[in-house]
Protein backbone atom coordinates (compact mmCIF):
# COMPACT_ATOMS: atom_id res chain seq x y z
CA UNK A 1 0.00 0.00 0.00
CA UNK A 2 1.48 3.61 -0.93
CA UNK A 3 1.78 6.44 1.57
CA UNK A 4 -1.28 8.35 0.15
CA UNK A 5 -3.48 5.12 0.77
CA UNK A 6 -2.24 4.34 4.10
CA UNK A 7 -3.37 8.22 5.25
CA UNK A 8 -6.43 7.68 3.68
CA UNK A 9 -7.20 4.36 5.05
CA UNK A 10 -5.82 6.71 8.69
CA UNK A 11 -8.72 9.16 7.43
CA UNK A 12 -11.36 6.56 7.28
CA UNK A 13 -10.75 5.14 10.80
CA UNK A 14 -11.09 9.01 12.75
CA UNK A 15 -14.04 9.54 10.50
CA UNK A 16 -15.53 6.07 11.58
CA UNK A 17 -14.13 6.80 15.49
CA UNK A 18 -16.21 10.04 15.22
CA UNK A 19 -19.50 8.79 14.55
CA UNK A 20 -21.37 12.17 14.18
CA UNK A 21 -20.10 15.11 12.47
CA UNK A 22 -21.25 18.56 11.31
CA UNK A 23 -18.84 19.22 8.56
CA UNK A 24 -17.81 23.20 7.95
CA UNK A 25 -18.11 23.27 4.54
CA UNK A 26 -16.79 26.18 2.12
CA UNK A 27 -17.40 23.98 -1.10
CA UNK A 28 -13.15 24.43 -1.49
CA UNK A 29 -11.07 21.48 -2.46
CA UNK A 30 -10.13 20.46 1.12
CA UNK A 31 -13.53 20.30 2.69
CA UNK A 32 -15.66 19.04 -0.52
CA UNK A 33 -13.33 15.46 -0.09
CA UNK A 34 -13.67 15.89 4.03
CA UNK A 35 -17.38 15.97 3.09
CA UNK A 36 -17.30 12.89 0.64
CA UNK A 37 -15.38 11.08 2.88
CA UNK A 38 -17.86 11.46 5.91
CA UNK A 39 -20.69 10.21 3.57
CA UNK A 40 -18.72 7.24 2.37
CA UNK A 41 -17.86 6.57 5.98
CA UNK A 42 -20.60 7.31 8.34
CA UNK A 43 -23.83 7.41 6.29
CA UNK A 44 -25.81 10.75 5.16
CA UNK A 45 -28.07 10.59 8.25
CA UNK A 46 -24.68 11.04 10.61
CA UNK A 47 -23.00 13.90 8.40
CA UNK A 48 -24.37 17.88 8.28
CA UNK A 49 -22.68 20.02 6.11
CA UNK A 50 -22.79 23.55 7.02
CA UNK A 51 -22.11 26.93 4.88
CA UNK A 52 -21.44 29.93 6.95
CA UNK A 53 -22.55 32.91 4.69
CA UNK A 54 -21.07 36.04 4.97
CA UNK A 55 -19.51 39.52 3.92
CA UNK A 56 -15.97 37.87 3.25
CA UNK A 57 -17.56 34.69 1.42
CA UNK A 58 -18.15 35.46 -2.38
CA UNK A 59 -21.68 34.48 -3.46
CA UNK A 60 -20.37 32.27 -6.62
CA UNK A 61 -18.48 30.25 -3.77
CA UNK A 62 -22.02 29.84 -1.87
CA UNK A 63 -23.94 29.26 -4.50
CA UNK A 64 -21.25 26.29 -5.65
CA UNK A 65 -21.31 24.75 -1.98
CA UNK A 66 -24.71 24.51 -2.56
CA UNK A 67 -24.62 22.85 -5.67
CA UNK A 68 -21.48 20.53 -4.82
CA UNK A 69 -23.47 19.46 -1.41
CA UNK A 70 -26.30 18.50 -3.61
CA UNK A 71 -24.25 16.49 -6.30
CA UNK A 72 -22.68 14.55 -3.09
CA UNK A 73 -26.27 13.86 -1.25
CA UNK A 74 -25.77 15.59 2.15
CA UNK A 75 -27.58 17.11 4.16
CA UNK A 76 -26.99 20.73 3.81
CA UNK A 77 -27.21 23.82 5.50
CA UNK A 78 -26.68 27.34 4.86
CA UNK A 79 -26.27 29.75 7.75
CA UNK A 80 -25.45 33.59 7.50
CA UNK A 81 -22.58 35.29 10.32
CA UNK A 82 -21.21 38.53 9.94
CA UNK A 83 -17.14 38.55 10.54
CA UNK A 84 -17.29 42.63 10.68
CA UNK A 85 -19.22 42.55 13.85
CA UNK A 86 -16.63 40.71 15.65
CA UNK A 87 -15.23 42.77 17.91
CA UNK A 88 -11.49 43.37 16.74
CA UNK A 89 -12.09 41.47 13.22
CA UNK A 90 -12.74 44.43 11.38
CA UNK A 91 -8.96 45.78 12.55
CA UNK A 92 -7.64 43.66 10.49
CA UNK A 93 -4.65 42.19 13.05
CA UNK A 94 -2.45 39.59 12.39
CA UNK A 95 -4.27 36.84 14.05
CA UNK A 96 -7.52 38.23 12.50
CA UNK A 97 -8.33 34.50 11.04
CA UNK A 98 -8.85 33.41 14.83
CA UNK A 99 -11.93 35.43 15.44
CA UNK A 100 -13.54 34.28 12.22
CA UNK A 101 -12.67 30.65 13.41
CA UNK A 102 -14.05 31.61 16.67
CA UNK A 103 -17.28 33.07 15.25
CA UNK A 104 -17.17 30.43 12.96
CA UNK A 105 -17.20 27.12 15.47
CA UNK A 106 -19.75 29.38 18.03
CA UNK A 107 -22.30 28.68 15.38
CA UNK A 108 -21.38 24.74 14.55
CA UNK A 109 -21.09 24.42 18.08
CA UNK A 110 -24.24 24.58 19.79
CA UNK A 111 -26.19 23.36 15.94
CA UNK A 112 -23.94 20.18 16.78
CA UNK A 113 -24.98 19.54 20.77
CA UNK A 114 -28.82 20.27 19.78
CA UNK A 115 -29.35 18.19 17.27
CA UNK A 116 -26.65 15.09 18.82
CA UNK A 117 -23.37 15.17 16.38
CA UNK A 118 -20.57 14.17 18.63
CA UNK A 119 -17.81 16.23 16.77
CA UNK A 120 -17.36 19.31 15.04
CA UNK A 121 -14.86 19.17 11.69
CA UNK A 122 -13.43 21.22 9.15
CA UNK A 123 -10.85 21.13 6.47
CA UNK A 124 -7.58 22.26 7.54
CA UNK A 125 -4.66 20.00 5.77
CA UNK A 126 -1.06 19.16 6.98
CA UNK A 127 0.23 22.21 4.63
CA UNK A 128 -1.33 24.14 7.08
CA UNK A 129 1.22 23.31 10.00
CA UNK A 130 3.93 25.13 7.84
CA UNK A 131 2.19 28.75 7.41
CA UNK A 132 0.13 31.48 9.41
CA UNK A 133 -2.81 29.94 10.34
CA UNK A 134 -4.51 31.17 13.42
CA UNK A 135 -7.59 29.39 12.97
CA UNK A 136 -6.15 26.33 14.31
CA UNK A 137 -5.73 27.90 17.69
CA UNK A 138 -9.46 28.44 17.47
CA UNK A 139 -10.38 25.20 16.69
CA UNK A 140 -8.20 23.64 19.44
CA UNK A 141 -9.67 25.92 22.16
CA UNK A 142 -13.22 24.52 20.91
CA UNK A 143 -11.93 20.98 20.29
CA UNK A 144 -13.12 20.77 16.67
CA UNK A 145 -11.46 18.63 14.79
CA UNK A 146 -9.61 18.37 11.71
CA UNK A 147 -9.43 14.82 10.44
CA UNK A 148 -7.52 15.87 7.13
CA UNK A 149 -4.69 17.73 8.97
CA UNK A 150 -4.36 14.49 11.81
CA UNK A 151 -4.34 12.07 8.84
CA UNK A 152 -1.44 13.96 7.76
CA UNK A 153 -2.74 14.30 4.49
CA UNK A 154 -1.62 17.56 2.24
CA UNK A 155 -2.89 19.59 -0.80
CA UNK A 156 -1.62 17.41 -3.24
CA UNK A 157 -2.48 14.39 -2.42
CA UNK A 158 -6.41 15.62 -1.77
CA UNK A 159 -6.26 16.66 -5.27
CA UNK A 160 -5.24 13.00 -6.21
CA UNK A 161 -8.04 10.72 -3.77
CA UNK A 162 -10.23 13.65 -5.16
CA UNK A 163 -9.61 12.86 -8.77
CA UNK A 164 -9.91 9.25 -8.12
CA UNK A 165 -13.67 9.62 -6.40
CA UNK A 166 -14.84 11.19 -9.02
CA UNK A 167 -14.93 14.89 -7.40
CA UNK A 168 -15.01 17.61 -9.98
CA UNK A 169 -13.26 19.70 -7.06
CA UNK A 170 -9.74 17.87 -7.77
CA UNK A 171 -8.81 20.80 -9.66
CA UNK A 172 -10.19 23.83 -8.25
CA UNK A 173 -8.21 26.52 -7.10
CA UNK A 174 -7.22 27.26 -3.79
CA UNK A 175 -9.90 29.78 -1.91
CA UNK A 176 -9.42 32.02 0.91
CA UNK A 177 -11.96 34.31 2.52
CA UNK A 178 -12.21 38.01 0.84
CA UNK A 179 -10.58 39.91 3.86
CA UNK A 180 -6.99 38.05 3.03
CA UNK A 181 -6.44 40.33 -0.13
CA UNK A 182 -6.17 43.44 2.43
CA UNK A 183 -2.80 44.14 4.16
CA UNK A 184 -2.77 43.53 7.85
CA UNK A 185 -3.75 46.44 9.77
CA UNK A 186 -5.82 48.34 7.02
CA UNK A 187 -9.52 48.17 7.94
CA UNK A 188 -11.46 45.74 6.21
CA UNK A 189 -15.04 47.38 5.13
CA UNK A 190 -17.72 46.04 3.23
CA UNK A 191 -17.19 48.34 0.38
CA UNK A 192 -13.37 47.04 0.35
CA UNK A 193 -14.74 43.71 -0.14
CA UNK A 194 -17.25 44.34 -2.78
CA UNK A 195 -14.87 45.96 -4.32
CA UNK A 196 -12.25 42.96 -4.23
CA UNK A 197 -14.97 40.08 -4.93
CA UNK A 198 -16.25 42.58 -8.20
CA UNK A 199 -12.63 42.74 -9.50
CA UNK A 200 -11.98 39.11 -9.01
CA UNK A 201 -15.49 37.98 -10.65
CA UNK A 202 -14.33 40.12 -13.62
CA UNK A 203 -10.68 38.63 -14.01
CA UNK A 204 -12.00 34.59 -13.83
CA UNK A 205 -14.78 36.14 -16.64
CA UNK A 206 -11.98 36.37 -18.67
CA UNK A 207 -10.59 33.04 -18.07
CA UNK A 208 -8.31 33.50 -15.10
CA UNK A 209 -8.86 30.70 -12.82
CA UNK A 210 -6.36 31.29 -9.81
CA UNK A 211 -6.38 34.81 -9.00
CA UNK A 212 -6.27 37.39 -6.86
CA UNK A 213 -6.61 41.21 -6.15
CA UNK A 214 -4.73 42.25 -2.92
CA UNK A 215 -5.64 45.71 -2.35
CA UNK A 216 -3.39 48.61 -1.19
CA UNK A 217 -5.34 51.76 -0.28
CA UNK A 218 -6.27 52.69 -4.48
CA UNK A 219 -4.03 50.42 -5.86
CA UNK A 220 -4.85 46.54 -7.60
CA UNK A 221 -2.43 44.13 -6.89
CA UNK A 222 -3.11 41.24 -9.06
CA UNK A 223 -1.89 38.02 -8.98
CA UNK A 224 -2.33 35.15 -11.33
CA UNK A 225 -0.57 31.95 -12.12
CA UNK A 226 3.35 32.41 -13.14
CA UNK A 227 2.55 30.98 -16.93
CA UNK A 228 -0.37 33.48 -17.01
CA UNK A 229 1.35 36.59 -16.08
CA UNK A 230 1.53 37.58 -20.58
CA UNK A 231 -2.06 36.68 -21.01
CA UNK A 232 -3.15 39.73 -18.44
CA UNK A 233 -0.64 42.19 -20.11
CA UNK A 234 -2.56 40.94 -23.50
CA UNK A 235 -5.55 42.13 -21.94
CA UNK A 236 -4.14 45.01 -19.63
CA UNK A 237 -6.38 47.94 -21.32
CA UNK A 238 -9.48 45.53 -20.68
CA UNK A 239 -8.83 44.70 -17.22
CA UNK A 240 -7.27 48.59 -16.47
CA UNK A 241 -10.50 50.16 -17.66
CA UNK A 242 -12.71 47.57 -15.40
CA UNK A 243 -10.76 47.61 -12.24
CA UNK A 244 -10.80 51.18 -12.61
CA UNK A 245 -14.47 51.51 -12.90
CA UNK A 246 -15.22 49.40 -10.13
CA UNK A 247 -12.79 51.81 -7.58
CA UNK A 248 -9.51 51.59 -7.81
CA UNK A 249 -7.04 54.81 -9.18
CA UNK A 250 -4.22 52.24 -10.36
CA UNK A 251 -3.85 48.81 -11.30
CA UNK A 252 -0.30 46.43 -11.58
CA UNK A 253 0.22 43.21 -11.99
CA UNK A 254 2.57 41.00 -9.41
CA UNK A 255 5.28 39.43 -10.99
CA UNK A 256 6.21 36.85 -8.75
CA UNK A 257 2.21 35.52 -9.40
CA UNK A 258 0.09 34.00 -7.28
CA UNK A 259 1.10 32.39 -4.04
CA UNK A 260 -1.04 31.57 -1.51
CA UNK A 261 -0.62 34.34 1.71
CA UNK A 262 1.19 36.55 -0.05
CA UNK A 263 0.15 39.11 2.72
CA UNK A 264 1.99 37.31 5.01
CA UNK A 265 5.80 37.97 3.36
CA UNK A 266 5.73 41.10 5.33
CA UNK A 267 5.64 39.12 8.81
CA UNK A 268 8.45 38.30 10.79
CA UNK A 269 9.44 34.42 10.16
CA UNK A 270 8.74 33.73 13.90
CA UNK A 271 4.97 35.38 14.10
CA UNK A 272 4.38 33.15 11.04
CA UNK A 273 5.92 30.07 13.07
CA UNK A 274 4.55 30.80 16.11
CA UNK A 275 1.12 31.19 15.30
Amino acid sequence: MDQIAQKFETLQAILAELQRVVVAFSGGVDSTFLLKAALDVLGRDNVLAITADSETYPAREREEAVQLAAELGAVHEVIHTSELDIPGYAENPVNRCYFCKQELFSHLIPIANARGFSHVVFGAIADDLGEHRPGLQAARERGVRAPLLEAGLKKAEIRHLSRQMGLRTWDKPSFACLSSRIPYGERITLEKLSIIEQAEAFLMQLGFRQVRVRQHDKLARIEVAPDKLMDVVAVAETITAKLKEIGYAYVSLDLQGYRSGSLNEVLPVQQVRGA
